[in-house]
């Protein structure tokens, strides 16, 4: 299993608009369906490093502090 999330993509106007409703909040724009996941992955990226960095500052400091993988 890798990091994949769905990437829902909507016509709105002349744009496509992108988002994920695995992460929310996280969505993306573009003029083309690549432009618009592109924008979308980065965004899903700035949300996921805000909420790691979030997440463990109230982890008390002798707390066992491990990495766990999927697939």
């Amino acid at each position: 299993m890798r990091n994949e999330f769905t990437a829902i993509i909507e016509k709105d106007g002349e744009w496509l608009i992108a988002y994920c409703p695995e992460i929310p909040g996280a969505n993306g724009q573009g003029r083309t369906q690549e432009e618009a996941k592109k924008s979308l992955a980065e965004a899903i990226e700035l949300i996921l490093e805000d909420r790691r960095k979030e997440g463990i500052r109230g982890v008390p400091e002798d707390a066992v502090r491990d990495v766990v993988s999927l697939g």
